[in-house]
């Protein structure tokens, strides 16, 4: 049910290649040539489809499905119609995603408009840079002086690779997406319109304002991921870090001299303001705002729409406006709704009572 237009399987696969990829058994007497070509949703997919189930909330649509294979846990087996085969996993949507990936590993991170290695007509190439074996380089795109490309790497239509930028191996340049003064590690993927290693924000205080040079660099760590149209401004005087492994999702301001630790998740239109540090394995919820020198601990959790304002512990989960942990947080919400409670009931007694008179 996947438009082919847009997202082509590389190959069917068949059951017995699904096993193989997700250590699944499947029954007796089943064929294991036989093949899927796409996968979807219960209500979507149709006989060359797999898809999965894994809640008991969707018991209606795994019931109605006409899905050729549904993964499921033992638990739900029962409800699969007989026109699908049940193929027993312990959790169905990692290993869902694990077919996905597989059937679709072109969709993971932005590609070529023409899909051929070298230098397309209409890029511009300084002569000084160095580009290895197999880059490619899109229609418009402009690579600088000294910059340097690693093998596998693609670079979209419209993108700015500035003097001396460093990028690594099996990398992926968004279309118009400008990256200056950085140093990318391997297999990072910076998605159309994001903006790396320009300016931060700093000035002198006063009546001109006068600009603060930034003089440090963007350091992005190997299997890092940035969404579209977010901004990571280089250091002032210390680089700003990305550590390995972190996703960060569209429309995030990243300022100068921000320290992220490695395997992070930073949802949309978060600000981390600068000098901010964030530990490893730290979970940003969407729209949080992290002030300037804060530092956040290993493995903590910020909920959305929260303020961080102080220091955060490793390993807890803080959440409101100012931050603080979850537990007082949820106490202040219940007063406050007790409180609003109380003011209703006496607002709607008054009235009562005027109707009386």
């Amino acid at each position: 049910m996947t438009d082919p237009v847009f997202h082509s399987a590389r190959a069917p696969l068949s059951l017995s290649d699904i096993c193989a990829l997700v250590r699944a058994v499947p029954g007796e007497g089943i064929d294991p040539a036989r093949t899927i070509t796409g996968v979807a949703s219960l209500e979507r997919a149709g006989p060359a489809d797999i898809s999965y189930m894994d809640g008991a909330r969707n018991v209606p649509q795994l019931r109605d499905t006409q899905a050729g294979i549904c993964l499921v846990n033992e638990r739900f087996a029962v409800h699969v119609p007989a026109g699908t085969l049940a193929l027993i996993v312990a959790k169905p949507y990692p290993a869902f995603v694990t077919i996905a990936r597989h059937l679709y590993a072109d969709t993971l991170r932005p590609g070529s408009i023409f899909g051929q290695p070298g230098v397309a007509a209409g890029a511009v190439v300084h002569p000084q840079a160095r580009i290895e074996a197999d880059v490619t380089i899109d229609p418009g795109a402009i690579v600088g002086p000294g910059a340097e490309i690693g093998a596998g790497t693609v670079i979209a239509a419209g993108a700015v690779i500035g003097p001396g930028v460093r990028i690594g191996r099996d990398c992926a340049i968004g279309s118009n997406a400008s990256i200056i003064h950085a140093l990318l590690g391997d297999r990072v993927i910076i998605h159309p319109g994001a903006r790396i290693g320009q300016d931060g924000f700093g000035f002198l205080g006063g009546a001109s304002h006068a600009k603060v040079p930034q003089i440090g660099r963007v350091i992005i760590q190997d299997d890092v991921e940035i969404g579209a149209g977010t901004a990571v401004d280089r250091g002032g005087l210390r680089d700003t870090v990305i550590g390995e492994g972190t996703k960060i999702d569209n429309l995030v301001q990243i300022a100068h001299n921000v320290v992220i630790g490695r395997h992070c998740i930073i949802v949309s239109q978060t600000g981390i303001a600068g000098s901010a540090t964030l530990g490893d394995y730290v979970v940003l919820g969407g729209q949080v705002g992290v002030i300037g020198h804060v530092e956040i601990g290993d493995g903590s959790k910020i909920a959305a729409t929260s303020n961080v304002k102080d220091n955060v512990p490793p390993g807890v989960e803080w959440g409101g406006s100012p931050a603080k942990p979850m537990r007082d947080w949820f106490r202040e919400v219940m007063a406050v709704q007790r409180l609003a409670r109380g003011e209703r009931a006496k607002g709607a007694a008054g009235q009562e009572g005027q109707g009386t008179e």
